[in-house]
């Protein structure tokens, strides 16, 4: 395969000959009449905004591989693709798809593993019977999902991955604050997204291209709880674990303006809350960070509704104990 610049690393005026995926492609009209296409084309290492002002050209289908020449440029201190020549892939075309797709930094399976080791530690018989029907019941799907569309863990395993990093913190708040059920949270973290698998149509690039028809009417939150309830009521898992559980899925995203008719109203509830929010922003925060240089800022983030700073000194990190004065 013919090496390519990756768009993260590129700078303005360099050209780009190589492979890209189109997560979004719409054709629009300018100020003067004029026709162009407005692209969102993507490798592993990040998305640009392309534009190519040919007219005549139509918009490319999302999850499509494209050849595409052009030169990196800057729009409003963006990095913008303008592309000059595109076409579809062929078959022949020496590409390779594990560079071009935005994926989990970790192994899906490993991920997998991960997840249902936690899972099957679980000490309450009926708590984890649960956990791991509803985990049987996602299937493989789960190796390939994102868990959203356009933002934090919009890539190939997404989902897997932002429900392992949960997870991992969640083990390390539980030390902290010993009083917490530690299996209680863990299994909200492991189900809290779950039924993402069908609000989201995604394909196994590990794009979604939209919502469902029950994704658009009723949302992941509620059918997480009805799933959960159907599957609580096969097992005749116990009423008050089956409602804190429905709780969880329910209050997640807390406020009412994102989904949730319930704040959290006991501490694994608030946790799993808490680090839901944590993971998703520490995603985008380092995403969009990548994107512009040391002492620079970020354009408005719209979900995080702020501008961030990117720092110029790397910070110190001891490579040992030894180094750091910690015997």
């Amino acid at each position: 395969m013919k090496a390519q610049p990756q768009l993260a690393s590129m700078i303005k005026n360099q050209s780009f000959d190589g492979f890209l995926l189109v997560r979004a492609a719409t054709q629009r009209t300018s100020s003067n009449g004029s026709k162009y296409l407005d692209m969102t084309l993507c490798d592993i290492s990040g998305e640009v905004n392309a534009k190519m002002w040919d007219g005549q050209t139509p918009a490319p289908a999302p999850a499509q591989v494209l050849r595409v020449r052009g030169v990196m440029l800057e729009y409003n201190g963006r990095p913008q693709l303008r592309v000059d020549k595109m076409r579809p892939a062929a078959e022949g075309d020496d590409y390779d798809m594990a560079v071009l797709a935005p994926c989990a930094p970790e192994p899906a399976g490993d991920m997998m593993d991960f997840i249902l080791n936690r899972a099957d530690a679980i000490v309450d018989r009926e708590l984890k019977a649960l956990v791991l029907k509803r985990l049987e019941e996602a299937g493989d799907r789960l190796l390939y999902y994102p868990a959203a569309s356009k933002l934090h863990h919009a890539e190939r395993s997404g989902l897997l991955h932002h429900t392992s990093t949960m997870l991992r913190t969640a083990k390390a708040v539980c030390e902290i604050y010993p009083f917490l059920d530690a299996d209680l949270l863990a299994a909200g973290v492991i189900l809290h997204d779950l039924c993402k698998l069908d609000e989201l149509n995604a394909d196994e690039i590990g794009m979604a291209s939209d919502y469902t028809r029950e994704g658009q009417l009723l949302g992941h939150l509620v059918m997480g709880v009805a799933a959960l309830d159907r599957c609580a009521r096969e097992l005749n898992v116990r009423d008050e674990l089956k409602v804190m559980l429905e709780h969880m899925i329910l209050s997640h995203h807390d406020l009412p303006e994102y989904g949730s008719p319930r704040r959290p109203m006991f501490p694994e509830a608030e946790v799993l809350h808490t680090l839901d929010v944590l993971d998703a922003r520490m995603f985008e925060m380092r995403r969009e960070l990548a994107m512009v240089k040391p002492g620079g800022f970020t354009e408005r983030i719209w979900s995080l509704e702020r501008k961030l700073y990117r720092r110029k000194e790397a910070p110190v990190r001891p490579e040992s104990a030894e180094e750091s004065g910690v015997e």
